[in-house]
Order: C-alpha cells, then structure tokens, then sequence
C-alpha cells in the first residue's frame, strides 16, 4: 500500500487562475468522457447515452471550463434579504459579555478597492495560459498584486485611460496588442468580491506549503497516523473570507480529513471471488465511496464500476490511441500493478447540473484511497474514540492552534507579500465581538415550573416532578417481546421502569408479555402480529444487539404495517449500571409515544404554530428523499405536535410537496383550535448557502401566497409569518475567557452579514470539545416582533425536545423533523400509518 500512495505525485496548493475551479492548470487533468469511446475503448452500456465523440484532452479542457469561463463567485452567495424597515437587528435583552471568536481582520487603506478590466488580445489568442505569459511582461504596470483568467482582470491599480493599449510578444516571438478595457469597480456586495478576496487568500497561503484537498487546504506532513485502524488524520483549515458588517473578516476553522490507509482495490480483493456474486458485492461495498486520487489531490465520488473495461483499454489522446497504463506512465510516472482490474466511474454532478451534461471520470482502483467513514467504522467505540482525542479539541487547544495559523501567515514571507501587494494586512488578534447571555427559561411540570439551570440541563427534577400530561388510565394495554434466554433481564428493566414511571405520573400495568425462543428477524416480526391481534397501545422489543435489519422490519412492521407505537432496548442497556436513569428516560419517550407531554416552557405569544422542516435522503436509494415537517398544535395549555411525511427528489433543494404538508398541518390546528393559527415561524433546515436565492424567489414566495389564499378561503387576513433558514453546519466558534460560552448566548453584531436579518444562538451544552453555535436567517418576517423577541422565541424552542432532558442545537421542531426524516430514509423507506401523526412515534 505504501508502494501504491509512494509511486504518485500530490500536487502543490496553486490557485494562480481564478477560472480553474479545482485547482491550477499545472495538475495534471482529469479523465472525462463526455460521449462515445473511441474503438479502444469499450463504453458501459449504461453510459452510452451520455456521452459524445471526443479526445481524453479535449474533453478534460471542457470539464475544468477552459473554452466557456463560468465565474468561481457563483459558489458564494449573496442574497439581500434584510428587511427595508429593519432599523437594527441587535437585541439588547440579556447580559452583556466579551466574546472572542475564530475570525481574523483585513485591515485595508481607507480608499481601498477592486478595479475590474476586461482584456483581449489581438490577433486572438485561444490558450488562456499564453495570454497569461503574454500579460506577466506589464506585471510592473499591473501591479505585483493583480489576477488574470485569461479574459478578466482585477487589481487595486486604477488605470487614467477607460481603455488602456499595450505590446506584448510570447515566447513564439509573436507580438500582440493588448486591450485593457475598464469595466468598473467591484462593490463589497458582489460575488466577483468575495470570489477575489478568496483568490486572494489562497494565493497568500501558498507558502503554507499546504495542500489543497478538494476545498480546503490540508498538511500532510502533520498527518496523525492511527495504526491500528489503517487510518491517516490530516489535519487543515476551513477558511472564508468575506465582508461581514463592517470590516472583510476572515473566518479560521481547524479540520481534519480522515484518510483510508487502503485503496478501493484493497476492498475489492476482499470481496467474494465467486464470480455468481463478485461483482454484486463489489458494487454494495464500493458505490458512493469518496475516494481521494493522491496524483492530483482531488475526491471523487465512485458512481458506478465498469466490469468491461480494465487499464489496458485505450482511449483517443492527441490524435492517437493510449492505454490508460501508458497514459499514467507517462503523464504520472505511476506503474499500474494490475492490468486487469475494472475501472471506476464518478459522475461530477455539480458540473453536470450546470452544463446538462453527464461529465464522466474514470479512475483505476489502485490510484484511489478511500476517505471517510462508513456506518460500520462509526459505530466501532474504540475507533471513534481514538479520532476525537484528536478532532474534538477543548476551546483552548482551538485557539491556540488559530494562533499558530495566524503566526504562519503573518510570518511566511510569501503569504506577507501577497497580502501587501493587495495593500492588505492580517489583524494578529482575533476578533472580539459583544455577545449576550439569555436569562435561564422555566420548564412547566404538572404542578409547578422549574428553572432550566446554567447548563440547561433538568434532568434531575424528574426525582420531584410529575411529567405535564399522562394519559389518565396509564398504559394499561402493551405487550413485551423477549427472548426466553433474556427473561432475567426483561423482569430487571421492568421493575426498574414501573419506579422511574411511578416518580413521573406514569402509571404502568404489567405488559403482555410474548417469549420467543431465537432472536431471528423474522420470529420478532411474526411475534408483533401476535401481539397486534390484542390491539396493544405499545410494544416494547428486547433484543440481543444493535442489528439495523432487526431494527428496521421492528419499526416498519409498526410503524407502516400497523399504526402501534414501538421501544426497541438492547440487553446491553439492561446490565447498565446507570439502568434507574436510563429507565426514566425510557418511561418519558413511552409517554411521548402514547402522544402525551412530559414539560412545556412559557411562551406569552397567542395562536402561534411552530414548524420545522427537514430531508433526509434514503439509504437505499440516493435519488429519493424524505421530507418531514413537524408542526405544533398548543403552546400555552400543552405542547402537542403534529407530523407528516412526504417523498421528494434527492436534488432538488426546493420541496415541491411542501405546501400540502403545511395545509395538513394547519387543517389539523383547526380542527383542534376551531380556527387558524394567527402567527406562523418555520424553521427551515437542511439547506446550504448556496440555496438561498431560490428559497427566498419560490419557495418563501409561494408559501406566502398560498396561506394568503387558505385564510382568504374562510374570510381571514393572512397570518403573521417568519421564515427562518437554520443552518447547523457553521464554521464560526465562540469563547468566553478561553471557554465555551453558555448556553443562551446570542451574537448579532460584527461577524453577522450586513444583507441578511441573521445571529447567532448557542442554545447547547457540550461535555467535550468546542460548542458549535446556530446561525439563523431570518429570510421573511411579517411577525411585527423585535430581534430581542425573534432571539428570545427561538431559545425557547430549543427546551422542547422530549428525548433529551436538555436544550438542543436547534428548535426542537427542526429536531423532530430530522429525527422523522432520517427514521423514514434510513429503515422505513416507506410513508408511516397515518394515525400516528399526532405521536412522538419516532423518537
């Protein structure tokens, strides 16, 4: 293996060309087949469609855009959606703190700007890397801090003439006339900005001397080796540069990217050789791989493997046919052991999405290590536990290790020079922001109300307090499913249940109890239709491990075949030393399954429905999804919810199922009120940056327009209604005097963007590592509220989520929707019985 990773080259971090969206034109390129092979080289039957006649060059220049430029700004979006009437979106409730952050100042000249030209050369020049050879002659005149694609320009530098003429020759000894027409400046709003600005910045650490690996920047010579589990930890940065609400900011994440000591040909050999199933379980165990080709530093997802084809197949190179061994002996000086492995194929589908091509790469087994982790890796303890030594470090290992990035930067010759070119400079100090700590929030119980704590954390007043609502006969009708072997652990969990229960107003009665006599998947699904003939209200499993097939034919047979809520427990949980607070909570989620409430927070707004959505694409199939969306029905006299679910394409970001969900959801509150809710918040989840802008023109649009004509349905004005996009996923990270900020912890000001209506919440406690805040958006807002409300609101939705005795990362409602979403995706594939809607069934 070390041969194999030994006989490529990894190329060094260049982004001189802002047209390259991956990388410099001096990596070697990538292998894409857009159409037909050429007689060498046998096509996939499945991939005939999709391409078209074409050289392996010729079709690697189309696919890094050297023939139609698309500009690399597109990845940053800039959305205005900060209401015109907003005067301030800064709270001022709560108690002031000083928090530092993990974002650094640019600081720039007063008159600082980005000029933008456009250049053309006459007689035309096609190769952009010439007209980049033939402009570096005037680089005196540009300025040393200028960037060139081969047909714009942008430097500081601000030409008299609009349009400016000069010589050049390249090294053909042709001489050219050069055009340099002004175009304008770039405003601080634009894309092209904050395309720059990154430029920019990659450009100054290139004396890092780190490597870039897919979009970020990774040092391998500081690589973290963990043996035992064949596995590399790279440790890198996440870095953005942008302008925030009122200096450019740049925002430091430390990362790491794990890295598979084997190649997908490693995982191949171990498959089964049996030629009746080989190939079967090479696809199972190779598709949807990310895999890193160590030659040129890129990740590819593995789409499909082509039995038909092996490295002595031949392709049509610069007018010639080549095998893929001679291509990569020449173009890599990489051996190709095996000339008989089939060859993987990688759909990119960011590219093909915007071309309405299929860009298809082909890659050799050997040449691609494989990144990440599989469901089998996360579920091994010591493995996981030997990463996050590494990867979960405590706020003062994170700020220390932005120190040193910081260091580097400010003392790499290279890295100062190019900042200083673009008359820029790096603040040594991170960036200090004035946050706000939230005062704590009241948990209702039955008969009295409690305060959150600082840790919000209430766990320990389940000893004293009576859940909210139980149902008033108790559970009176479930049933058990055991194996005969686990009858001692069965009658331990029971009793242990009844005293938890009793303690929170859950009375429980003894459960019909089903002994079956293997642990077979199918012995639990034939002892559930037993069961289902008494009519039981619940059905509690004991099974012998953690096997997901189990699991999942346990849930469908429930939850898709017939409507009974189900608890699955595992004999480990049973032999717990901890089994009295592990029983209390079991007894709350039995509650919650039975659709009864054990806490509730006081909440002073009237006719107010919560909703959360989320997706969750299926295991089994990647081109569908699910969308959950859960709604709430009361909360003021209880806090009871409403789901549904709904299929949905795996691409489309926009649900177009998600009007008739809202409609369900608000037939349900009529019924249930005998009127409509007069202020609706959604929180919408899963959705990238990059997504905002069709959010905002359909999805927000046609929400509004379709509640404006429901009420107008029954004589009423629309409601009141925030549409709040919930992005978890944030690099940004907060310290208070070293340490991780409390939980209440609001930042509106400084690092938030001066377009958007967004802040910050730290709603969570964490045990280990650095708290990882929210960032809420605010993209629609007819609610009439301050931001002190809006911020106060959401903090309070974060105590509602029933399966945890604490506050969450997110309202509780988009908490339950991923919670629905991924149940659904992951082992029903299937839409749950309708009945069940207005129960926690899926917690």
């Amino acid at each position: 293996m070390a041969d194999d990773q030994g006989r490529g080259r990894r190329r060094p971090l260049n982004e001189e060309e802002p047209s390259n969206s991956r990388g410099s034109d001096d990596g070697p390129r990538v292998k894409v087949f857009r159409g037909s092979s050429s007689d060498g080289l046998r096509a996939d039957p499945r991939l005939e469609s999709s391409r078209e006649r074409g050289s392996l060059e010729e079709a690697s220049r189309r696919g890094s855009g050297q023939q139609e430029r698309k500009p690399r700004g597109d990845q940053y979006d800039y959305l205005n959606t900060r209401p015109a009437e907003l005067v301030s979106k800064k709270g001022t409730d709560g108690v002031p703190v000083m928090l530092q952050t993990n974002f650094f100042r640019l600081k720039t000249k007063p008159e600082w700007r980005i000029v933008h030209y456009h250049v053309e050369f006459e007689p035309s020049i096609e190769n952009p890397r010439v007209r980049m050879g033939v402009l570096s002659n005037h680089a005196n005149l540009l300025g040393s801090g200028y960037l060139f694609d081969g047909l714009q320009l942008f430097t500081t530098r601000k030409f008299e003439q609009a349009i400016t003429v000069l010589s050049g020759k390249s090294k053909m000894d042709i001489e050219y006339k050069i055009s340099i027409k002004f175009v304008g400046f770039i405003s601080c709003a634009e894309p092209r900005f904050l395309q720059v600005l990154n430029l920019i910045l990659r450009r100054s650490m290139k004396g890092l001397k780190l490597e870039l690996v897919g979009r970020n920047l990774f040092d391998p010579r500081a690589k973290i080796e963990i043996r035992e589990f064949k596995m590399e930890l790279w440790p890198g940065y996440e870095t953005s540069i942008r302008q925030h609400e009122k200096d450019i900011l740049l925002g430091t994440e430390i990362t790491h990217k794990v890295m598979r000591t084997e190649t997908v040909y490693d995982i191949m050999r171990r498959c089964s050789q049996n030629p009746a199933r080989h190939q079967d379980e090479v696809r199972v165990n190779v598709l949807d791989l990310i895999v890193l080709t160590d030659y040129n530093n890129k990740t590819y997802r593995i789409n499909d493997v082509d039995f038909g084809q092996t490295p002595k197949s031949t392709f049509s190179c610069k007018g010639r046919d080549i095998s893929f061994v001679e291509y990569y002996l020449t173009k890599y000086n990489i051996r190709i052991r095996d000339h008989n492995q089939p060859l993987l194929i990688s759909k990119n589908r960011d590219k093909a999405l915007k071309t309405n091509a299929s860009e298809l790469v082909v890659l050799i087994p050997e040449l691609c290590r494989v990144t990440g982790l599989n469901d089998d890796m996360r579920s091994n303890f010591q493995l996981m536990r030997a990463m996050s030594s590494y990867t979960r470090m405590n706020p003062k290992q994170r700020i220390d290790r932005l120190r040193t990035f910081n260091h580097r930067l400010q003392n790499t010759p290279e890295s100062v020079k190019v900042l200083r070119d673009w008359n820029m400079d790096l603040d040594k100090n991170a960036t200090e922001v004035q946050g706000r700590i939230i005062g704590q929030q009241n948990i209702v119980f039955q008969h009295g109300k409690v305060p959150a704590g600082e840790n919000a954390d209430w766990q320990r007043h389940f000893r004293d307090q009576r859940m909210l609502t139980t149902p008033s006969d108790g559970l009176d009708r479930w049933a058990v499913i055991a194996p005969q072997r686990n009858s001692h652990e069965l009658r331990t969990l029971l009793d242990c249940l009844y005293r938890a229960a009793s303690g929170m107003g859950l009375r429980i009665r003894s459960p019909q109890e089903f002994i079956i006599y293997d642990d077979r998947t199918a012995t639990y699904v034939r002892a559930m239709d037993d069961c289902a003939r008494s009519d039981p209200k619940l059905i509690l499993c004991l099974v012998p491990n953690d096997n997901a097939e189990r699991y999942s034919s346990i849930k469908k047979r429930g939850y898709v075949d017939r409507a009974v809520p189900t608890q699955v427990v595992t004999i480990k949980t049973t032999k717990n030393r901890s089994l009295m607070s592990i029983a209390t909570k079991i007894g709350i989620q039995l509650n919650c399954k039975l659709g009864y409430t054990p806490w509730m927070i006081e909440l002073p707004l009237s006719g107010l429905m919560t909703i959360g959505f989320d997706i969750a694409k299926s295991t089994r199939d990647r081109k569908r999804a699910y969308g959950a969306l859960i709604a709430s029905m009361d909360l003021q006299q209880n806090s009871t919810y409403f789901s549904t679910v709904t299929e949905c394409s795996a691409f489309d970001v926009l649900a177009n199922t998600l009007w008739p969900m809202i409609a369900k959801a608000l037939r349900q509150y009529q019924r249930e009120h005998k009127k409509l809710p007069s202020r609706i918040v959604f929180y919408r989840d899963g959705v990238s940056s990059g997504s905002l802008k069709q959010l905002f023109e359909f999805e927000v649009k046609d929400i509004i327009e379709k509640l404006k004509a429901e009420y107008a349905r029954v004589d009423l004005s629309p409601p009141q209604l925030a549409y709040i996009v919930v992005t978890r996923s944030m690099n940004s990270r907060f310290f208070l005097n070293g340490q991780n900020p409390p939980p209440g912890t609001i930042v509106d000001d400084v690092i938030t963007l001066p377009e958007r209506y967004d802040f910050y919440l730290v709603s969570q406690q964490v045990r280990q590592g650095t708290v990882s805040p929210t960032s809420y958006n605010v993209l629609y807002s007819s609610m009439g509220i301050s931001p002190d409300k809006m911020q106060k609101l959401t903090y309070k939705m974060c105590h509602l989520y029933y399966n945890w005795s604490g506050t969450t990362r997110v309202p509780a409602v988009c908490q339950y929707a991923k919670k629905l979403a991924t149940l659904v995706g992951t082992n029903l594939h299937s839409i749950p019985q309708s009945a069940l809607e207005k129960k926690f069934y899926y917690l």
